[in-house]
């Protein structure tokens, strides 16, 4: 009896042995775990401040909230009347994936004009260009959309196909597809927009392909395209990339006239417009003629 007496309380010992083991091995994964996200909170603070920014406007459109920022919905014909603007003018977009923003121009006269900004509910991923199908990245770059990729009963209300690969993304053997601007609140590589927002700017878009506009440029950057912005992240890997953008993003500030892109030998070449146009020219690849401007 006395032998056997020992042996419940030594495998009590080495159960509690192992808890404390496990226990303890959980949390050092945990702080770990806590330390790598801090350590890429510090070198990337851009990370945290977009995933607050997701919280955050979802929880507003999970209430149906309208965003901040959103313009007067119910009121877009006095909206482009008081700034001397048409619906079935040609329409140009612009997208900020860091202040998560839509910026939509319009023609007035010969050259493009900004008409709103709107509010971009989410998009996925993080600053930097989408490279594989399956990434759940947004991508970054220039874009053309024509009548063919508008769809007016998508799953996510409305929808618009960037056209993602385009002639860039293809040279470097990025993957991809089905990447949209759309309605809702969630996104796995598109840009959601809302329903109500979506519905404006599609109203915008068509009525431009409906008067002769052939197709309308998106240009998706990273951030505002400042030279601060730049050199706060020119550590980034993608800062080569950007810099590639930037000269888009800048041509169209220059002359109002949306910049020629071209794609020769894995880079994109702008071309500033040298006269009016309806932005309707596709991303050419090819090294020659991109100053040439298609329909």
């Amino acid at each position: 009896m006395s032998a056997a007496s020992p042996r419940p309380a030594v495998r009590r010992l080495a159960a509690l042995a192992w808890r404390r083991l496990w226990l303890g091995l959980a949390v050092f994964a945990v702080a770990a775990a806590a330390l790598l996200w801090w350590r890429e909170a510090l070198l990337d603070p851009d990370r945290v401040a977009i995933e607050a920014e997701r919280v955050r406007r979802l929880g507003l459109a999970t209430l149906g909230q309208p965003l901040p920022g959103t313009p007067d919905l119910a009121n877009l014909p006095g909206r482009l009347a008081g700034q001397g603007f048409s619906l079935g003018a040609p329409v140009l977009i612009r997208i900020f994936k860091r202040e998560f923003e839509l910026e939509l121009w319009l023609r007035r006269g010969d050259r493009f004009h900004l008409f709103a900004v709107y509010p971009v509910c989410r998009w996925s991923g993080q600053l930097g260009p989408k490279l594989r199908e399956g990434d759940a990245q947004a991508p970054e770059g220039f874009y053309t959309v024509d009548a063919r990729a508008l769809n007016p009963a998508s799953r996510w209300h409305r929808a618009f196909n960037l056209g993602f690969p385009n002639a860039f993304d293809r040279a470097h053997g990025r993957t991809g597809s089905f990447v949209m601007v759309h309605g809702g609140c969630a996104s796995v590589g598109c840009f959601a927009m809302t329903d109500p927002v979506v519905d404006e700017i599609w109203r915008l878009v068509t009525a431009a392909l409906k008067r002769g506009q052939k197709r309308f440029s998106v240009h998706v950057f990273p951030f505002r395209m400042s030279e601060e912005a730049l050199a706060r992240r020119s550590h980034h890997p993608a800062a080569a990339f950007w810099r590639d953008l930037k000269r888009g993003h800048d041509a169209l500030e220059e002359t109002g006239l949306p910049p020629v892109i071209g794609v020769c030998a894995g880079r994109y070449r702008v071309t500033p417009a040298s006269a009016p146009t309806d932005g309707s020219h596709e991303i050419a690849n090819s090294c020659i003629n991109l100053t040439s401007q298609k329909g």
